[in-house]
């Protein structure tokens, strides 16, 4: 199984955002494959309808033969407008629906808590997708039914500092321990510095997580100035760093109650 992170510029319409995504993935470099999976963003698009969203991402993982996680939207519902995603399978199918549990910053003024936590399965893999600042709150982790295999976070990390560096820091820390804690492959796709839109200003902290590696530098590999970033899931590797921190008594077999 492949994972792909992206990190295209953030802009000014959806268009322009939905078209930066497929030129990304165009130039990926690898074959995509039924069982692989594209990571999309947090907030590609204005607030917009259900049908619109779901159609976008229907045609994109059809025209892409894989599994995608649909980043997120705006949606408007009869309750109130939810920032809220999607997964879908290589025929179109939506196989997963996932909402943002805990609103950020000025995001509260258009939008108020989802309820649907995003625990999915995809090709016999455990996944929990959490939409940007939820990856920050370890009790949505403690609410999931199972211990994630793969831990996929969309993003669009805003800022108040005048570089990205202080952003980057901490979201590779906190998917290095977030990994390493749940025995998890962690995936972050964001936007990329600097941003298009200045009162969105993304810092760019995108990355892959990997527990089994043990040289420092590698835990994290940052998406960097690249648009995408192709990772292969070894699960092999997965299942024996979790049994050796079971057998020293190191490790959840279960999530937390």
């Amino acid at each position: 199984m492949k994972l792909v992170l992206l990190q295209p510029q953030l802009g000014y319409s959806d268009e322009d955002n939905l078209g930066r995504i497929k030129s990304a993935l165009s130039s990926a470099p690898a074959e995509l494959a039924h069982d692989d999976i594209v990571l999309l963003h947090e907030r590609f698009e204005p607030m917009g309808t259900r049908t619109g969203y779901e159609q976008e991402m229907s045609e994109l993982a059809r025209s892409l033969g894989c599994h995608v996680v649909g980043g997120s939207h705006h949606e408007e519902r009869a309750s109130g407008a939810v920032n809220s995603g999607l997964v879908l399978d290589p025929e179109g199918r939506v196989v997963g629906r996932y909402d943002k549990q805990r609103p950020y910053a000025n995001e509260r003024s258009w939008v108020g808590p989802g309820n649907e936590l995003g625990e999915i399965e995809i090709a016999g893999r455990r996944v929990l997708v959490l939409i940007c600042a939820d990856f920050w709150f370890s009790d949505l982790f403690a609410r999931a039914e199972r211990l994630p295999d793969l831990v996929l976070v969309p993003a669009l990390s805003v800022t108040r500092k005048s570089t990205p560096d202080y952003s980057r820091a901490l979201w590779r820390h906190l998917a290095v321990a977030r990994a390493y804690e749940f025995g998890a492959f962690v995936g972050v796709s964001d936007w990329g510095y600097p941003s298009r839109l200045p009162e969105l200003s993304a810092s760019g902290v995108g990355g892959f997580a990997d527990p089994t590696l043990v040289e420092p530098a590698r835990l994290f590999a940052p998406i960097g100035d690249r648009a995408v970033a192709v990772h292969e899931l070894d699960f092999d590797k997965l299942a024996a760093f979790r049994q050796d921190r079971v057998e020293r008594g190191f490790f959840w077999k279960k999530l937390p109650a």
